[in-house]
């Protein structure tokens, strides 16, 4: 079975973890969306499939916009993949 957590994936591709054990609740995303715009960042609610570390590249998938994001999706997915794959290569080395 492949590790599933949810995340606020942000439009650079950095991510925050929301919770793996079960769906964060509408408070917590709400309150999510708040602290981004608060801090003048977007970003989505996603899920991440897979481990960031080990094994297979992980996968993230779009459940919904937060604090209206002024990129695609796709891009802050394609900067998430490269952000673990740097850090994937700075421990390997």
């Amino acid at each position: 079975m492949k590790e599933r957590r949810w995340i606020v994936l942000g439009t650079d591709g950095r991510y925050v973890t929301l919770g793996r054990a079960s769906d964060p609740s509408e408070d917590e995303v709400r309150g999510a969306e708040e602290a981004l715009r608060a801090q003048g960042l977007a970003g989505w609610l996603a899920i991440m499939e897979g481990n960031p570390y080990v094994g297979a590249a992980p996968r993230v998938l779009e459940v919904r916009p937060l604090a209206d994001p002024t990129v695609q999706f796709a891009d802050a997915a394609a900067a998430f993949a490269r952000a673990i794959a740097g850090r994937r290569a700075e421990l390997a080395g």
